[in-house]
């Protein structure tokens, strides 16, 4: 347990100074502490939190929760990724936006929920998505 404890600190640094984890650095990090890259790698894509692409200056969430997909969530995906012109799961190819979907944000109330960062968009409809990307 300790090596899992020592990795997961070493790729939340990493992630932290390069918005992701890259692969050569992933491989450093796991010699210079002695953890097999296989357990490294596992920890890495455990955590949601971690990513081994780069990701944009700004991370769009969108909520695929129940409230939010009833009351329309995958028509505001559909709207952001015309906006932006990726698909989610991708980011902008000058890597200032990155759009995900998430499972739930806990908002249900508000919903649908977009969530930039720490601020949070209640009631995202494809009409204003722009607001959500100002």
């Amino acid at each position: 347990m300790r090596s899992r404890d020592t990795i997961l600190g070493a790729l939340q640094d990493l992630h932290e100074e390069h918005g992701y984890l890259p692969a050569a650095e992933v491989k450093r990090a796991a010699e210079r502490l002695g953890v097999p890259l296989s357990q490294a790698y596992s920890v890495a894509t455990f955590y949601r939190a971690f990513s081994l692409k780069p990701r944009g200056k700004r991370v769009v969430r969108v909520c695929l929760g129940t409230a939010c997909h009833v009351r329309g969530a995958r028509e505001v995906v559909e709207a952001l990724e015309r906006a932006l012109e990726i698909k989610a799961g991708e980011t902008t190819p000058d890597r200032a936006v990155t759009l995900e979907v998430v499972k739930c944000v806990g908002a249900c109330a508000i919903a649908p929920v977009a969530v930039v960062g720490k601020t949070i968009f209640a009631g995202v409809s494809p009409e204003n998505v722009s607001e959500v990307l100002r």
